[in-house]
């Protein structure tokens, strides 16, 4: 076997065998071809099943040469005449054939003497297709991509193109797709029915043979019904995996944290303006799952400025009202001092204890933290990867909120599970990044999600505009202005310090350049600086000692100066969608009018002018996340070698957002229905799962 199974085979449906074999069974596959079919993560049957088609060459029969047009790809009937063996080096073998009336030239270079003869003999008629071009007046084909005996088959009218790596040919995917199909067995429908006639899909393998058989480029579109139905296959086995994963969860024995109300009226009384529709919905959301016996496993997810940190308070104090403490998880420390700023003024006015907790702590202050945690004298804690820490012992955890998820391990999480006392705490993952929904289905799918799509009252719109990096000194003179009035202004730059291997802009050379200009007013900051420098350049700024910050993307999330009111990104073309939507949300936080400069080095190429262009025209953090989907991939969307979203062979998250949604109720509906997997369908599903090498959901099944 090529390479070895990633699933063990033992309880692996027997009419699955076939289809798990080496590629090197399959007829026409030889060592040399397994060898750089593995290097397209082909190493079996079923994967080259799951490799469809990527485009299709139309091929028009001529039945007389007189009907060619070149230049164009035909497929014709002609008899060998003669041979023009090439007379000095560099020159092409020539094959003269005819019609009986017209010639056409076959022209070969470096090609074999006997070769060609034993593959186009004088006298004998072939079948021969290519692309025919004029040379001199006369019709003739470089290389045609067949040759065969009048005997044999035509190639197809439309003959499918599969994706290559080195060493392989057209021939050799396309006969080992068609002896992989021969393999392809018939097995239970695993699609509802109802859903399988409404759309018009094929069955499985019937899907598969039309999609390695496309009539036309109709065929090969992601919405044509075997492609459709084959890309369902793979998102269903996907949510079905995520559908097990939730359920398991909610059997995890939860512990029911119900409040009272009385904190949280203290905090809304508080407020300068009542919380939108979509934060009492989401805080009704968590409430209900808090009150029950499953343990709440649920994502929040908002636009910058939504008000998600007000919705993580509230949750934190339905567990202190239940008698509990609750903490708040921050990636960094920053974020974490950031976030225990903007909780403090709401503990204060609920009247409960809040602390920090990062590495930074020491001796006796981290040690009373510690003390007064574990006697349950502070209600709730904020920190960092430090809460990990085995001493770090609460007296009675009930609920844990994460934020920026995607920067903490699975290990880190079940870490944190293990610091509930009696039963596991209640999880509540937050993300400041606006993921588009066909995404944070695949992401997120074992969570249940509550969505922030509506705005505070309070945030002002922020106006953005493009400027060429031409007119620096311009943009300098309007912050000397603006910052003269009393505005604040952050200053992002891409790098930290200059780089030989970059030109872009390092934010130690402009702090430089405006510490010269404006002096003490202008601070930095940037990941490398030690700690207490960086808190201090943000302590300056926010109590407006400075008035620029100069920083790079330390900023981009959780940082809340409402006085800052500009916002200049140097450079602009080189950050990514959300990350620039992220920066801009630093500003339009307080009663000013705010704006943001996005500063370009020109020219700017199709995809950068896009990018800005989408940005200066919406602050709708979900329709940017839809275009920088729709730009850049999904797996380049969220970074997919730490997000742990699924790579699909044949399913398409940027243009099939709608089959995913359509998957995800279908598998929860199923497995409400079938909970044991027990019917014909749910055996059909579980061959699916192991079709798909849905690992996780087989053992699932097992533990289950």
């Amino acid at each position: 076997m090529a390479a070895p199974d990633r699933i063990a085979s033992k309880g692996r449906p027997p009419i699955l065998f076939p289809l798990f074999a080496g590629v090197e069974t399959l007829p026409g596959i030889g060592p040399k071809a397994a060898a750089a079919l593995e290097g397209m993560a082909i190493t079996r049957p079923r994967d080259l099943l799951l490799t469809l088609p990527t485009g299709g060459v139309a091929r028009r029969s001529v039945a007389d040469l007189s009907d060619l047009r070149p230049p164009e790809i035909v497929t014709a009937t002609v008899t060998v005449t003669r041979h023009v063996v090439p007379t000095g080096r560099g020159r092409p073998h020539r094959v003269i054939c005819s019609d009986g009336a017209r010639d056409l030239v076959l022209v070969f270079f470096h090609a074999r003497r006997d070769w060609l003869e034993r593959e186009l003999p004088v006298g004998q008629r072939r079948i021969v297709s290519g692309k025919v071009e004029l040379f001199d007046g006369v019709a003739q084909i470089v290389h045609p991509d067949h040759i065969l005996p009048e005997t044999e088959a035509p190639p197809a009218g439309f003959e499918p193109v599969y994706p290559l790596s080195a060493g392989l040919t057209q021939r050799v995917l396309a006969r080992g797709a068609e002896a992989a199909l021969a393999r392809a067995p018939e097995l239970g429908e695993w699609i509802d029915p109802s859903l399988l006639r409404r759309e018009g899909w094929p069955g499985w393998r019937d899907a598969l043979q039309q999609a390695h058989a496309p009539q036309g480029p109709a065929d090969l579109a992601a919405s044509a019904p075997a492609r459709s139905r084959l890309a369902y296959d793979e998102l269903f086995a996907h949510q079905i995996t995520l559908a097990l994963a939730r359920r398991q969860n909610r059997r995890g024995k939860g512990r029911p944290s119900r409040g009272d109300d009385r904190l949280r009226r203290r905090v809304l009384k508080a407020l300068p303006w009542p919380p939108t529709g979509a934060q009492s919905r989401a805080v009704a959301e968590i409430a209900a799952d808090m009150a029950s016996d499953g343990r709440m496993n649920r994502l929040l997810q908002g636009d910058v400025g939504a008000g998600k940190t007000l919705v993580a308070m509230l949750a934190l104090l339905i567990a202190v009202e239940a008698g509990g403490q609750g903490v708040m998880m921050a990636p960094t420390e920053i974020l974490a001092r950031q976030h225990l700023r903007a909780l403090l003024p709401l503990a204060e006015a609920a009247g409960v204890r809040i602390e920090a907790l990062t590495g930074r702590d020491k001796g006796d202050a981290r040690a009373n933290i510690l003390a007064d945690l574990h006697a349950g004298r502070i209600d709730i804690l904020v920190g960092t990867h430090a809460v990990f820490q085995d001493e770090v012992r609460f007296a009675d955890l009930r609920l844990a909120v994460i934020d920026e998820q995607h920067r903490f391990g699975v290990a880190q999480r079940l870490k944190l599970s293990a610091k509930g006392t009696t039963a596991p705490p209640d999880v509540l993952v937050m993300t400041a990044t606006p993921i588009p929904r066909s995404l944070a289905l695949s992401q997120y799918g074992d969570l249940d999600l509550s969505v922030l799509d509506e705005k505070p009252p309070g945030r002002k719109p922020v106006t953005t505009v493009m400027l060429d990096d031409r007119r620096l000194d311009e943009i300098v003179a309007r912050v000397g202005v603006a910052i003269a009035g009393g505005a604040r202004a952050y200053w992002v730059c891409p790098l930290v310090e200059e780089s030989e291997l970059s030109d872009l802009t390092a934010a130690e050379a402009r702090f430089s350049a405006l510490r010269a200009r404006f002096g003490a007013a202008v601070r930095l900051v940037h990941g490398q600086m030690p700690p207490d420098e960086r808190d201090n350049a943000m302590a300056d700024f926010a109590a407006g000692r400075a008035q620029i910050l100069v920083a790079t993307t330390v900023i981009e999330v959780g940082v809340d100066v409402p006085e800052a009111s500009i916002m200049v990104i140097e450079r602009a073309e080189s950050f990514g969608l959300a990350q620039l939507h992220q920066l801009r949300g630093r500003v339009g936080r307080g009663q000013a009018a705010s704006s943001c400069v996005l500063m370009y080095q020109a020219p700017l190429s199709d995809t950068g002018s896009r990018r800005l262009q989408a940005l200066r025209d919406t602050e709708d953090g979900f329709r940017i996340a839809e275009v920088d989907l729709a730009m850049r991939g999904a797996g380049d969307l969220i970074g997919t070698a730490q997000s742990g979203l699924p790579r699909f062979r044949i399913a398409d998250l940027e243009r099939q957002a709608g089959l995913m949604q359509l998957a995800q109720s279908d598998a929860r509906a199923f497995l409400e229905r079938d909970p044991d997997m027990s019917s014909d369908r749910g055996q059909a599903v579980r061959a699916l799962l192991w079709l798909m090498e849905q690992d996780q959901a087989i053992r699932l099944i097992h533990t289950g």
